[in-house]
């Protein structure tokens, strides 16, 4: 195969290509391996590109016994990171050498990571209480076994742990079912100001308890919206709850909903809601990572009131099945605002 024809056979490839040839030279290469390699390649040794050693065997090994190799490698791009397989066959032709070709496996990689950190997460969320629980059994089994007042005490707090289990486990399946279903975009009509309003008096005894003050404003006659009324409930449920258990005690939270003419990247109509506190805030190096699986700003307040670390999670879930978004700010010290946007019917 002469020079002109391999470089054809390698630009047509949708992979990453290279041929590089006996003398170890780079004769061509295509635009997807540019991509990854910039330019001026053609004429220079392979291992002043490719460097990695896994790399630089497979193909030594693929030149000198004229066989395929495969391997794996991690190469440092522009957008992080990237791991790749590559495959290499010897041609023998007019021009003998070797083609190397690259398959991207990051999103998968990072996939199998995002698994086995959810893994762990569960697993070290639900060890806490299953200890704790533990020793309260044993312990009632045992030093405390006649001791009435400890029977209380110790009951209550096994009741507070299972709870926290029961809140972990139902979250989960929360989550796993609203991500199953996150691509079938609902169709019922739901009014928003009567599930606002419903929603405000369910968590009115939440908010009794830490003396929150919530106000609900709302434009006259908000549009309908497609959805599925249970999901918008908790969405709302869990901004407002989290409002009410984080801002301290006396917290006032404003709930704001408002329609939208035109939102620039829904490109239609929208109803705006909005839940601001006058909390405490947090910092806004947060907020990337707020919507995260187990991510909390401090662990272990969070759990202290009673939080799982999937409700904002949940919440994104629903919003993007209602092809809606959420947008977060908050200033330390000045509050917090949570702000769901959802095209109108």
């Amino acid at each position: 195969m002469k020079q002109t024809a391999i470089s054809a056979w390698v630009h047509a490839l949708p992979l990453p290509a290279l041929f590089i040839s006996q003398n170890r030279m780079i004769v061509s290469y295509n635009k997807a391996a540019k991509s990854i390699f910039n330019e001026g390649l053609e004429g220079r040794n392979y291992t002043n590109t490719l460097r990695q050693p896994t790399a630089v065997d497979a193909i030594e090994t693929s030149l000198i016994q004229k066989c395929e190799q495969n391997t794996r490698i991690q190469i440092n791009t522009d957008s992080g990171d990237a791991t790749f397989d590559v495959h290499v066959a010897h041609i023998a032709q007019d021009t003998p050498g070797v083609l190397v070709t690259m398959i991207d496996r990051s999103e998968g990689e990072k996939t199998t990571q995002v698994h086995r950190d959810f893994v762990a997460n569960v697993s070290h969320e639900l060890k806490t209480p299953l200890t704790a629980v533990a020793g309260f059994i044993e312990t009632l089994q045992g030093p405390a076994k006649n001791d009435e007042n400890a029977h209380e005490r110790f009951l209550e707090m096994m009741a507070e742990e299972t709870g926290r289990m029961n809140r972990l486990v139902s979250d989960l399946l929360s989550l796993s079912r609203v991500e199953s279903q996150e691509r079938q975009r609902p169709q019922q009509k739901i009014a928003l100001d009567q599930l606002l309003s419903t929603t405000v008096t369910h968590v009115a005894p939440l908010a009794a308890k830490h003396r929150a003050d919530i106000q609900l404003e709302m434009s006259a006659e908000l549009p309908v919206v497609l959805g599925q009324g249970d999901q918008l409930r908790q969405v709302f449920s869990n901004l407002i709850d989290n409002a009410i258990r984080y801002g301290g005690q006396g917290v006032k939270i404003t709930i704001e909903a408002t329609v939208v003419a035109h939102d620039p990247r829904l490109r239609c109509r929208a109803i705006k809601i909005a839940v601001r506190d006058a909390g405490p805030g947090f910092d806004p190096i947060h907020i990337p990572r707020l919507t995260e699986r187990f991510y909390r700003i401090d662990g272990h307040r969070s759990r202290e009131k009673g939080g799982t670390g999937l409700g904002l999670a949940i919440t994104k879930h629903i919003i993007a099945r209602h092809q809606g978004r959420l947008e977060i700010k908050s200033v330390p010290a000045q509050g917090s605002e949570f702000t769901v946007i959802i095209p109108t019917a």
